[in-house]
């Protein structure tokens, strides 16, 4: 007791105020904040791994994103409060608003993005004759999309939307480059379904990381005079809009495949 009096005398004779509490209304809106953006991550993740169904993972992540909307301004009213009652707490207020603003800007920012994208989920770069699937056609038994081509409609979004989409020459024979185009796409964290480099065609699955979307990819070399052309096709199982999944896809591939 005499060095907690002894204490109070000092911090009294240097005008050293005794140490506030955090305010409970900053505690309250950090703990909302958090819960929200945890619920936004696990509702694809817990589609991913089973516990739910993609539209029971869609539902959960539209109320986490009102509830980090509604943190915004409970962290702001709590950091008010810190401030006009000098109280401690204001890394807590401001640590609650990132986190807040984080988990309504990602998922708002992936709406806004996909407002400038077709609706379309089946990206080839040859339009006019795409990799055809036959391996991984079992394992979409049930897929909302089909694996037929959609014609000169899909084109013709493609073209205006992803104009960079491109066949790959390279100047080696589809003998030499068949093992480089199975590496890169295990490279790329597919599941190879099948690689036939008699027929010139790799068939494989991605996996998106957040939700597990299951999206299929076909390759096809075939003969380009001396040197060989690399078709490639990516079409997603479920969804109108891919968000632009299967063209980021493709450019990549193509791209590890030319290095």
């Amino acid at each position: 007791m005499g060095g907690t009096d002894k204490l109070t005398r000092i911090m009294q004779q240097h005008s050293i105020p005794p140490a506030q509490p955090v305010s409970d209304g900053v505690l309250f809106a950090l703990a909302f904040a958090l819960t929200a953006v945890l619920a936004a991550v696990g509702a694809g993740l817990g589609a991913r791994w089973g516990w739910w169904t993609f539209g029971t993972g869609f539902s959960i992540l539209k109320y986490a994103v009102v509830g980090a909307l509604v943190s915004v301004p409970l962290s702001l009213l709590g950091l008010w409060f810190v401030v006009r009652g000098r109280r401690r707490g204001r890394g807590w207020a401001l640590l609650a608003l990132v986190t807040g603003l984080a988990g309504v800007w990602v998922p708002l920012h992936t709406l806004y993005t996909a407002r400038g994208l077709p609706l379309i989920h089946d990206i080839s770069t040859d339009t006019d004759h795409p990799p055809e699937f036959a391996a991984v056609l079992p394992l979409r038994a049930g897929a909302s999309n089909s694996a037929d081509y959609g014609g000169a409609t899909v084109a013709a979004q493609q073209k205006r939307f992803y104009p960079d989409i491109q066949p790959l020459t390279l100047a080696q024979p589809p003998a030499q480059v068949f093992p480089q185009a199975l590496a890169a796409a295990q490279d790329m964290g597919w599941e190879v379904v099948e690689a036939n480099e008699r027929e010139g065609r790799i068939e494989a699955t991605a996996t998106t990381f957040w939700f597990g979307f299951k999206d299929d990819v076909v390759v096809r070399l075939t003969p380009d005079g001396a040197g060989s052309r690399i078709d490639v096709r990516s079409l997603s199982r479920v969804g109108v809009s891919d968000l632009g999944a299967n063209a980021q896809r493709i450019r990549a591939y193509l791209k590890r495949l030319a290095r």
